[in-house]
């Protein structure tokens, strides 16, 4: 495993907000699954919310899908939320559904040397143990006190 990406790496990814498909997301406010995917949203990102077990609900202003080849529009990025077993079958299927797929996100604490063997084989970036909201907010000199920042948005004046 490498140190991680680079900051020029993550801005390219992050600027401008790319569509996102974020799967195992919650509709549990406090599951970091669903914070991290509405903070995606409210900063611009078009987010699709895949779990089979919310599947036809609402979040985030979109329907929550069963799985990824229920996606008719195009996602750039896949931002995995499951355990790192999960994560091979889930890449798989993502290289294979997702035509517009530029890069694959896996959480905090989930590492997968396999899914990031298929994504070199595909030439998709791969990121692992890592948080795109944290990224984000490093990146845009919004990290409070202790690195989270999960409450309201705010603007950078306050």
């Amino acid at each position: 495993m490498t140190d991680g990406p680079s900051d020029a790496l993550l801005r390219e990814i992050l600027t401008p907000p790319r569509p996102f498909a974020c799967v195992g997301v919650s509709p549990n406010p406090v599951r970091p699954s669903h914070y991290v995917a509405r903070y995606l949203s409210l900063r611009g990102f078009r987010v699709v919310p895949v779990n089979p077990g919310h599947a036809g609900t609402e979040l985030f202003g979109a329907t929550v899908r069963a799985d990824l080849s229920e996606i008719d529009e195009p996602v750039e990025v896949l931002d995995i939320f499951r355990r790192p077993e999960a994560v091979p079958a889930i890449v798989a299927e993502g290289l294979r559904v997702l035509p517009q797929l530029r890069c694959v996100w896996l959480q905090i604490g989930v590492i997968s040397a396999e899914a990031r063997a298929m994504c070199a084989e595909a030439g998709v970036t791969f990121i692992e143990n890592r948080c795109p909201k944290i990224e984000y907010q490093r990146l845009h000199s919004e990290l409070r006190m202790g690195g989270f920042a999960t409450g309201r948005i705010s603007s950078k004046l306050d």
